[in-house]
């Protein structure tokens, strides 16, 4: 679920869809990755990190980014302490502490939570429903495992060990329609036995995120199990943004389910500013028409107020209901 600019109703959009799949009794969690979170504000319950149940079927919950950032260094300091002498660690958590606020780093944070929310088969829902702006995260998502394959390279350039562990990352790196990588039935014979347990240790790290963001892109790839709703207005540039992210989608590959235009002037609307509005909007509309042609356009007409609470988001999934999904 995305919206290319804010405002344009598309938190309350994802609500509305889990509660209208909560009803027809499917178990849906909705999720929003956005740090200027709204999904509990349009809920109006608290919400927080924990999936918090709102309905029977219908889990809801905020990534903090900023935890996940801490949980991620807070893994990476206690594995280099391990090998780190003791008079390093003042350095070493100077460093985490820089790294912290290093560009960059909550969204790769926030990647790998996802990722592990996407590729997990054993969580309790049919649904997952994640309220953000896609494009960016997706695209980096998509070409993570390359990049980081690349990062890899570099970082163990200088290894005395590099050419062996080099052979054994070309070995079990999932490969394009692999999910994992090809397992030992014997543990004697697993390459990485042959480095020695600080390089071994650190493979096996990147061997495991690089799996999971490998396992993560192709099943956003695969239409049969995901796809990206658009949310905007009839308005000049929630079109342009909108036909930009769906050319980037579509461009590498990634499924598209279409495109809701949100908050139509009703036909009964009365006035002669709304008039003048309604005509300006007709021009939108017909601009949306003509340039995502090839999705589904569903529209969903402004309301006389606000969106907050259970009962208004139950009344909107009728809506929704009504608009064809």
């Amino acid at each position: 679920m995305g919206g290319r600019q804010g405002g344009v109703g598309k938190t309350t959009v994802a609500a509305s869809l889990a509660v209208l799949a909560a009803r027809r009794e499917r178990r849906v969690l909705v999720v929003s990755t956005d740090p200027a979170h709204s999904l509990g504000d349009v809920f109006d319950r608290e919400l927080n990190d924990a999936p918090r149940r709102l309905l029977p079927n219908l889990d809801a919950m905020e990534i903090d980014p900023d935890a996940e950032v801490d949980a991620h260094l807070a893994r990476v300091t206690e594995q280099m302490r391990r090998y780190a002498a003791p008079e390093m660690m003042a350095e070493l958590e100077r460093q985490m502490r820089l790294t912290r606020q290093s560009p960059g780093a909550q969204e790769a944070a926030l990647l790998e939570r996802l990722s592990r929310i996407v590729s997990d088969d054993t969580a309790p829902y049919d649904l997952v429903i994640f309220d953000t702006a896609p494009t960016g995260h997706t695209l980096r998502l998509l070409t993570l495992p390359e990049a980081m394959a690349a990062w890899t390279d570099g970082l163990l350039a200088h290894s005395r060990k590099s050419e062996e562990l080099g052979k054994v990352l070309s070995h079990l790196t999932p490969k394009r329609g692999r999910d994992v990588a090809t397992p030992f039935d014997d543990p004697q014979e697993d390459p990485l036995n042959d480095l020695d347990e600080r390089t071994r240790d650190v493979a096996r790290t990147l061997l495991e995120r690089r799996r999971l963001f490998h396992r993560a892109r192709r099943r956003i790839e695969n239409a049969q199990e995901s796809g990206f709703l658009f949310v905007m207005t009839p308005e000049r540039l929630p079109i342009l943004e909108t036909a930009r992210a769906v050319q980037a989608l579509e461009a590498v590959k990634i499924p598209v389910a279409g495109t809701l235009v949100n908050r139509v002037l009703p036909d009964d609307a009365d006035g002669e500013f709304l008039r003048a509005r309604r005509e300006q909007e007709a021009t939108y509309l017909a601009r949306i028409d003509e340039q995502f042609a090839h999705l589904p356009r569903p529209r969903l007409t402004l309301l006389p107020s606000d969106v907050q609470g259970i009962a208004a988001l139950e009344e909107l999934a009728s809506r929704l209901e009504s608009a064809g999904f």
